[in-house]
């Protein structure tokens, strides 16, 4: 069984140990069988999200149903560094594509977060796992973010955990240099990226109000959501995460 940089990956929904035998859904089995034309006896890569990478070998389970033999662990488990990613929900493609980089990015977590100036307040959970699976199939990820459901911005900071760090991307921030404040960070932490339009003044005024929260600014340039969140994750993976060369 040989594994090569085109040998297909698939997330899957169940306990990876070597012996063990993991049922495909119907769309993976077709998927492999239908698109990529696989034979029994091919070579597949697996992940859980908390298992780590396993090989295993394609089994077909009769018509339409196929399942994988784990035969043996090619990468360990590797949980990205403590850090959520907060957003206020956008619309579909641009969504789609900010989960797949926040994804890829390593953020631990996902949430959406309702604010005075979001305008899809509607959100597809199913659709944002969706994307956060595919990115890490595609990235050679081990993790797969949890993906938690809406939030209003004042519950959030009522609910708080004060033992992790808020940061929240101001759009009036002074221009100070985004590491040089980063650097002052340690994990766990939050990014909170707001809406087209950004924060509304009365927002604003509650964030800069708690002690957990530190304001960065992102330059002189207005970015769109997605952009900021790409921009300031790598930032911040940059200065205190698994970029920094610090041990996590």
């Amino acid at each position: 069984m040989a594994m090569t940089k085109t040998t297909p990956r698939l997330h899957v929904n169940a306990a990876l140990a070597a012996g063990a035998d993991v049922a495909l859904a119907p769309e993976q089995a077709h998927y492999l069988a239908n698109v990529l034309r696989l034979a029994a006896g091919a070579a597949v890569l697996a992940f859980n999200g908390s298992d780590g990478e396993w090989e295993a070998v394609l089994a077909p389970a009769g018509k339409r149903k196929a399942s994988l033999a784990i035969v043996r662990q090619s990468l360990p488990p590797a949980p990205p560094p403590d850090i959520d990613y907060l957003f206020a929900p956008i619309k579909h493609a641009r969504l789609d594509y900010m989960v797949q980089k926040a994804t890829e990015l390593g953020a631990r977590r996902l949430r959406p977060v309702i604010t005075r100036r979001t305008i899809a307040e509607r959100v597809n959970l199913e659709r944002m796992m969706a994307n956060a699976v595919e990115a890490a199939e595609q990235c050679n990820l081990v993790f797969v973010p949890e993906v938690l459901a809406p939030v209003k911005l004042d519950h959030l900071l009522a609910d708080w955990d004060h033992q992790r760090r808020l940061i929240f991307c101001d759009e009036q921030a002074a221009g100070k240099n985004p590491l040089t404040t980063l650097s002052t960070i340690t994990l766990p932490a939050a990014l909170l990226v707001g809406p087209e339009g950004g924060f509304a003044p009365e927002e604003r005024q509650l964030l800069l109000a708690q002690s957990f929260v530190t304001p960065i600014s992102l330059g002189p340039r207005i970015l769109r959501a997605d952009t900021a969140a790409s921009a300031a994750l790598a930032l911040l993976q940059a200065v205190v995460g698994d970029w920094s060369g610090e041990k996590l």
